[in-house]
């Protein structure tokens, strides 16, 4: 019997570990609607669904339920939605033109809202996403002009302005250089983990506030061999993460 020999992978590149750091705010989810935001998010949560998460719910976006290759699995009336939305079995990874150091998100404006120097998206969904059900967030550009001391507009809500509502959780926050949670006492954003080549320097020089820092910040979790083929040649083989993260 021939053996087959498979060519040996190249080494992980920087968006794929965010694939997977993406992809682990879904791990053992269970049957929660993942709605991701952005392409590295999207191909992660595809990957948690092929791999470790297999009972999540994936969308497109409209009133279908579908597989990881976007054929359907099932109808999602608008009805049915909203009630996975506001009981907390939706998991969102959103954007952030600004976020802060208890995870206020701003994607309305830059300046004051009432004279802002530049229009963003506006507020849309963001209240509703955050306070009834958990989401993370996905930062393609870390910097000092999106991790800000305090956001001009609190669009998606924060830990110091979720007062008791129930569902209010925010998992983590991925960027092109590390992951971040929120596992401190007073809810402060805490460098969970550093991608490959990163250094601590570089996060707080890119970052306008103080992070928490454990004494020991490992570092982000490498792709298996199997993701690395699923995510190459089966979610993504036109290589389009690295576009958001060409590193």
């Amino acid at each position: 019997m021939t053996e087959v020999t498979r060519t040996p992978l190249l080494p992980a590149t920087r968006a794929e570990y965010c694939v997977i750091a993406c992809a682990e705010a879904w791990r053992d989810a269970g049957e929660v609607l993942a709605s991701p935001m952005g392409l590295i998010p999207s191909v992660g949560a595809r990957l948690a669904r092929l791999t470790f998460s297999p009972d999540l719910l994936l969308t497109d976006g409209e009133a279908m339920v579908v597989r990881p290759d976007g054929t359907t699995e099932g109808w999602l009336p608008y009805r049915q939605h909203l009630a996975l939305v506001t009981s907390g079995r939706r998991h969102v990874m959103m954007g952030a033109s600004q976020i802060d150091r208890y995870g206020n998100q701003n994607i309305s404006c830059i300046g004051d809202w009432e004279r802002p120097k530049r229009q963003l998206l506006g507020v849309r969904g963001a209240p509703v996403n955050t306070l009834n059900n958990p989401t993370s967030y996905w930062i393609p550009r870390h910097s000092r002009r999106v991790f800000v001391e305090k956001v001009d507009m609190v669009c998606g809500v924060g830990y110091d302005h979720a007062g008791a509502a129930r569902h209010h959780r925010i998992p983590r926050v991925v960027s092109d250089l590390g992951v971040f949670d929120f596992a401190t006492p007073d809810h402060a954003m805490r460098l969970a983990s550093l991608h490959p080549g990163v250094t601590l320097e570089q996060v707080r020089e890119a970052t306008a506030f103080d992070l928490v820092v454990p004494d020991d910040v490992p570092p982000t979790r490498e792709p298996t061999a199997a993701e690395l083929r699923l995510i190459r040649e089966v979610i993504d083989p036109a290589n389009s993460r690295a576009r958001e993260v060409g590193a």
